[in-house]
C-alpha cells in the first residue's frame, strides 16, 4: 500500500511498478507482489483496472493513505467500550504542535455547527 499511496499522484501503478520499488530495498517475485495486489483490492483497499489489451492491469488506492487512517482510527473507537477514554489518551500523546492544530480543527467544526440550522433529532457534534 505503501508503494501506491506514493506513486498515487503520478496516476494508476502496475504491479511491475510495485516490484521495481520493493526489490530496492529486498527481493520480492513478481506473483507475489500481484497476489498480495489482488487481496488488497478484493479487501476494498485497491481498485484493478485493464490496462489495455491482454492480462496487464494498473491498480491505484480506493482511499488517501489520510482517509484510510481516518478511518482506522474511526473503527477503534468503535471497537471500544469507553471511546471517550481512548481519545483521551491519544490527545496526551499528541506533540503541542498538534493538540493546537486539533483544537483548531475543532473549534472550526464548533463554529461552523452553530451557523447550520440543525435538523430534528441531528446530534450537536460536540464532544463530551
Amino acid at each position: 500500500m505503501e508503494v501506491v499511496w506514493d506513486k498515487a499522484t503520478d496516476g494508476p501503478v502496475t504491479g511491475r511498478e510495485v516490484v521495481d520499488v520493493v526489490t530496492l530495498s529486498r527481493p520480492v517475485a513478481y506473483t507475489t507482489v500481484l497476489t498480495v495486489m489482488d487481496r488488497l483490492v478484493q479487501k476494498g483497499l485497491l481498485v484493478k483496472e485493464p490496462v489495455g489489451p491482454g492480462r496487464a492491469h494498473s491498480y491505484r488506492p480506493r482511499q488517501s493513505r489520510e482517509a484510510h487512517t481516518a478511518a482506522l482510527m474511526a473503527r477503534m473507537l468503535g471497537g471500544t467500550e469507553d471511546p471517550t477514554a481512548v481519545l483521551l489518551y491519544f490527545v496526551e500523546q499528541l506533540p503541542p504542535a498538534q493538540a493546537a492544530e486539533l483544537r483548531g480543527f475543532l473549534q472550526a467544526r464548533q463554529a461552523q455547527a452553530g451557523r447550520q440550522p440543525r435538523k430534528t433529532g441531528q446530534k450537536t457534534g460536540r464532544m463530551p
